[in-house]
């Protein structure tokens, strides 16, 4: 099977990384059916991104060749085949074998994604790692109950693995996605068909000969490179696909939702966009504000799902937060990803380029006032300037729409109960954060966002033991924590009659 090899000569990684380009089916590499191939590009390279390999292009096909294999390794080599702690010591030697080789993941990472090499060494591969090992020690502890109904019946359930799941992740984290997914997926013992991001498939395809090492049996993890509209299209539709765990934009979410409901009714579970409000009072902390709210809308180049894009500032600090924020924002570093400073590296493709660039526009036709950037950083790769717009109003684009990049919408407020109707003014609720000093009223209004995750005094600050997910149009169902569990298991009721006779 075909591979490509890349060496890394890089201020904070040198090295040589081979990556299989080929289809991973029933515990091996393979050629698609239809032969079809992907160009994958380097971000931050020449002016439209430089390819750097072809990796193979699923179809319908392929997919149904996966979800076969898949199946049959339900029935016969998984499931509730094997124990959980068997389940759980094959994951965990995963783990150890992603920490094994972290330092070629995250250069990885920082090629196709964009992203910086320390982010992903600090951030996206430990913490992939840390799922892995969480979801390893669950394994074993997926419990029913006895429920008590009368001395002639014993009544109790069984949490059983729902069977083939396929998971579509996204392009901004693409490992931690990959871990968020088969992480409690494999642990409640399902099997799995992922389809990685046609823009960034390099991680998934490199941990596949570690599946293999690792000690899962073939067919329970299957990798399929494609494009959203066929592989992703099938595996949606796909009558032996029992469940989908989707993270990726509303529009396509909606998609996936249609094609379940339209064929087998399979489970679905979809962590989708977001408008992310940061409210922040008169009495904050405002150094310690002003690096969190950072940290809220430019992580991951503003390619976030949470990205705290929304800023609201009580009108007493509003003009030191701005100065200071202003500050923090052109202090931040911008250029190559492998760079030991630098904190932005490119946007991921031409078309998020483009499509921020747009936002960026309509935020100026729309009246709105560009605080700083709003360019095009340097002559080569997709970068972008950190840019804040000020002079913001509730109808304008760049404040109701997601624009997944660095551009942050800076707007005034007076009172509390005028910073709680606008941050609820948006079609989205996955997350939001409040900067205050008074305990009563971080709390309260906390509480009184619409929104699945809440930090208070920090932003993008998430815990694997700690669930995540949307309200309103940013999702349904939960990752993380033992919330994740319950969407990857099957709960049956059980009556067993101990003397009741007809």
């Amino acid at each position: 099977m075909s591979s490509f090899t890349y060496q890394f000569d890089t201020p904070t990684y040198k090295g040589t990384s081979t990556v299989p380009t080929g289809l991973f089916i029933n515990g091996k590499f393979v050629e698609p059916v239809k032969k079809g191939t992907i160009e994958v590009l380097n971000p931050a390279e020449a002016v439209n991104g430089k390819v750097i390999t072809s990796v193979a292009a699923g179809t319908a096909a392929d997919i149904d060749i996966a979800a076969r294999a898949a199946k049959k390794a339900f029935k016969e080599r998984w499931g509730l085949k094997v124990p959980g702690a068997q389940r759980g010591r094959i994951l965990n030697k995963l783990a150890d074998l992603l920490q094994a080789n972290a330092d070629e993941f995250s250069a990885l990472e920082a090629l196709d994604v964009g992203k910086t090499f320390n982010a992903a060494r600090n951030g996206d591969i430990p913490g992939s790692i840390a799922v892995l090992r969480y979801y390893a020690g669950w394994a074993d502890k997926i419990q029913g109950k006895t429920i008590e109904t009368n001395e002639k019946k014993l009544a109790y359930t069984r949490h059983e693995p729902i069977g083939v799941v396929g998971a579509i992740i996204p392009w901004n984290y693409p490992l931690t996605m990959l871990s968020w997914k088969i992480g409690p997926a494999l642990a409640a013992g399902n099997v799995v068909i992922l389809k990685p991001s046609e823009l960034t498939p390099l991680t998934a395809l490199r941990l596949c000969p570690l599946f293999v090492e690792a000690g899962f049996p073939d067919g329970v993890i299957n990798i399929v490179n494609g494009y959203g509209s066929t592989a992703g299209q099938a595996l949606s539709e796909h009558m032996t696909v029992d469940k989908i765990a989707f993270t990726g934009s509303t529009l396509t979410g909606r998609k996936i939702m249609e094609a379940a409901s339209k064929t087998n009714l399979k489970k679905v579970t979809l962590e989708l966009g977001g408008k992310s409000p940061s409210v922040i009072f008169d009495d904050v902390d405002l150094e310690q504000t002003v690096k969190w709210v950072s940290h809220g809308i430019f992580m991951n180049h503003g390619q976030a799902c949470t990205a705290g894009s929304r800023i609201f500032v009580q009108a007493g600090i509003y003009d030191k937060f701005l100065k200071a924020f202003t500050e923090h924002a052109l202090s931040l570093k911008v250029g190559d990803p492998f760079a030991r400073d630098t904190y932005q590296g490119p946007q991921v493709s031409q078309t998020q380029f483009e499509r921020i660039m747009g936002y960026i526009k309509s935020g100026k036709e729309d009246g709105a006032t560009v605080h700083i950037g709003g360019e095009r950083h340097g002559n080569e790769g997709y970068f972008i300037q950190p840019t804040i717009f000020t002079e913001c109003k509730p109808n304008m684009k760049i404040v109701q729409e997601e624009i997944f990049g660095p551009v942050a919408a800076v707007v005034k407020f007076t009172t509390e109960e005028e910073a709680i109707e606008q941050a609820n003014d948006t079609l989205y609720g996955l997350a939001c954060s409040v900067f205050t000093r008074d305990i009563d009223r971080a709390i309260r209004v906390a509480h009184s966002i619409e929104a699945g995750t809440a930090w208070i005094n920090c932003h993008n600050s998430t815990e694997l033991s700690v669930p995540f997910g949307g309200f309103k149009q940013s999702g349904i169902g939960r990752e993380l924590g033992e919330y994740a569990l319950e969407h990857y298991t099957n709960v049956k009721a059980v009556h067993v009659n101990i003397g009741h006779r007809l």
